[in-house]
């Protein structure tokens, strides 16, 4: 269990910052940005959730849990031991990346196929979600970054890329099951 009873602790004053493994890194590392941008989803996705009731809120309680876990895989890198280890690390898992699918699956079955792209907005929930959506894809592009130069959780970097997706057809759920989707008008405003 985490007890957490003093906040700050005066070791990242020198713009460093302790990973999963203790081994220390600075504050700007692509590792940390990632996982930091990981949890700047997890903070829009309790935005949204200001907005969602029934299953919507509960696959989202579901979601910011997921990315808790999500931030934990990241912030220890992956090593070859990691089975060895006193406390075994916290991986995200291909039934996490399953689990989105299905969601998608079941709240596509209820929409109409798009005939054009849709803008961010219509109902707040929808707005919200979107906001998650390009966070979480900025989230994936900063993993997939990282996977290039390090050792990152394959699954981890899948679960992203089925989040933003979730996302966007979460939003149009939100919108009264796409029917009022906000749609772009290409060249409109000429």
């Amino acid at each position: 269990m985490v007890v957490l009873n003093k906040i700050y602790t005066r070791t990242g004053d020198a713009g460093e910052t302790a990973l999963g493994n203790g081994s220390r890194v600075a504050k700007h590392s692509m590792r940390v940005t990632a996982y930091g941008t990981v949890d700047e989803t997890n903070a829009t996705a309790g935005l949204a959730r200001l907005h969602a009731t029934g299953e919507m809120d509960a696959q989202l309680a579901r979601i910011q849990n997921d990315l808790f876990d999500l931030g934990a895989d990241l912030c220890r890198p992956e090593m070859e031991k990691d089975a060895e280890a006193e406390y075994p690390p916290l991986r995200m898992t291909s039934d996490q990346v399953d689990r989105l699918e299905a969601e998608i699956d079941a709240m596509n079955d209820a929409l109409e196929p798009l005939r054009s792209f849709i803008l961010p907005g219509g109902s707040p929930l929808a707005a919200h979600l979107h906001l998650c959506r390009t966070v979480s894809r900025r989230a994936e592009r900063l993993c997939v970054e990282l996977a290039s130069t390090e050792s990152v959780n394959e699954a981890a970097v899948k679960y992203l890329n089925r989040l933003s997706d979730w996302f966007f057809v979460a939003s149009r759920i939100a919108n009264n099951d796409g029917k009022d989707d906000v749609l772009w008008i290409p060249g409109a405003n000429r």
